[in-house]
């Protein structure tokens, strides 16, 4: 189980670039749904990238699902290297995700997202219309299921507006 109340603050305090998505950015906006994981949108500059990587190392970031004694080094070259990272750390499971899928690149999700204060830190949040389209866009069978609560939430924003 991922501990937000630990990570966002390492995270902020780190001046790491980020937008919360997925489950977490899902139960923010009011949803009933239970997430282990913390799905972030990270920013792709090479200074972004070298703050995150040097953020997480003393976490032991591995790569979740792979072998046991897999070789995985875990630095910036890495990052910049890859795309999207799915990491068991000690603080828990993270998703690091370089653009994200009916959204678009970083820029583009930053721009779709509003400003919550989580665990006295103020974070980056996908708004709901765009975490809808990331569901559908995704279209995996836990993103089809979730969607109308999502769609229910959106309405209810609306109608109290």
């Amino acid at each position: 189980m991922i501990d937000l109340k630990t990570v966002l603050p390492i995270l902020v305090k780190s001046g790491i670039e980020f937008v919360i998505v997925g489950g977490v950015a899902a139960t923010i906006h009011g949803s009933s749904y239970i997430t282990d994981d913390l799905d972030i949108c990270y920013g792709r500059s090479r200074e972004n990238i070298k703050r995150l990587a040097e953020t997480l190392i003393p976490y032991q970031p591995r790569l979740r699902g792979a072998p046991e004694g897999l070789p995985f080094i875990w630095d910036a070259k890495t990052v910049q290297n890859g795309l999207n990272f799915t990491l068991r750390t000690k603080l828990g499971d993270i998703d690091l995700l370089g653009e994200i899928a009916g959204v678009g690149s970083f820029e583009q999700v930053r721009q779709s997202s509003v400003t919550v204060e989580l665990f006295g830190v103020e974070c980056l949040v996908l708004s709901l219309d765009r975490l809808i389209d990331a569901k559908r866009a995704a279209g995996r069978p836990k993103d089809k299921l979730i969607l109308p609560e999502l769609e229910a939430l959106r309405e209810a924003t609306q109608d109290s507006e």
